[in-house]
């Protein structure tokens, strides 16, 4: 029953958080603000209800190191994302105009805060971590990721291959990233800076979701394999190589750290125990 509370915690928070959103949307700044206190609000809602339903102390989201964790990842992201419209605009992909809309910079900023915080929450803080407890981290890995990638097929201009794509980076690569660190701030900033890079400066589609413009007046063209298509650069195949080559490197550092949690056996210690 921990697993749902937790599960139903976290959700409603992020339901009444995006329904908030979408009602002040015309509005940046106040969006970027809303945004900003959702996305406190959903670790706070975490914290509270895994403290009272595993009566322990949640090290996942310690204080210690947060805010160079959010950092660290968040500067990741808008690297990662920076590289592969790099390799697309190379290939002939990507095309600037112009200055497109900073006012719908600042408010993507404030949509994409809480989407980060609350997927990462819910997906790797609870989901994942439940699932490596019974199963193991490799079960973990592929079953979760494949749900997150599934769950985009709801967007609006999604498709089975960006479905797929998304399961294989960012399934993999946020997962490998609280695996290695056991805590949550990485993937958060990593899944912030990318989808920040994304939206707010270089004015791609994101998941297929309808993107309102950033900061930047661009396209995207060329075959699907290149730019992603409708789903956007996410279900490019510079984005597929290079997320699972930054996963590698998490799932490397965790070898080390010993934080890779094989089928779970009578008496093992559950992953909730180890330390990055």
């Amino acid at each position: 029953m921990r697993f749902i509370w937790q599960l139903l915690v976290v959700a409603l928070v992020s339901f009444v958080a995006s329904v908030v959103l979408r009602a002040v949307q015309p509005y940046p700044w106040v969006t970027l603000v809303v945004g900003l206190l959702a996305a406190v609000g959903c670790v706070v809602a975490y914290r509270w209800v895994v403290r009272r339903t595993e009566h322990r102390v949640v090290d996942e989201l310690g204080r210690p190191g947060a805010v160079r964790g959010v950092a660290a990842g968040t500067l990741g992201g808008l690297v990662l994302f920076g590289s592969v419209v790099a390799g697309i605009a190379l290939l002939g992909g990507y095309h600037v105009s112009g200055l497109g809309s900073p006012a719908g910079a600042v408010g993507l900023l404030g949509f994409m805060a809480v989407v980060a915080a609350s997927e990462e929450l819910l997906f790797r803080g609870v989901l994942f971590r439940h699932v490596e407890r019974w199963f193991g981290t490799w079960i973990a890995l592929v079953s979760t990721g494949l749900i997150f990638g599934l769950v985009h097929l709801i967007n609006p201009n999604a498709n089975l291959w960006g479905a797929i794509a998304i399961t294989m980076e960012a399934g993999g690569m946020l997962g490998a990233a609280y695996v290695a660190t056991r805590r949550l701030w990485v993937p958060i900033g990593l899944h912030l800076g990318w989808n920040v890079a994304a939206s707010s400066i270089f004015s791609t589609e994101v998941s297929g979701n309808g993107t309102p413009q950033g900061m930047l007046d661009a396209t995207t063209s060329g075959p699907v394999l290149l730019s992603g298509g409708a789903f956007g650069p996410e279900a490019s195949l510079f984005s597929v190589v290079l997320c699972l080559v930054v996963a590698v490197g998490f799932l490397r550092v965790a070898a080390r750290r010993g934080n890779l949690v094989p089928l779970r056996v009578p008496g093992r210690p559950a992953a909730d125990t180890l330390r990055g």
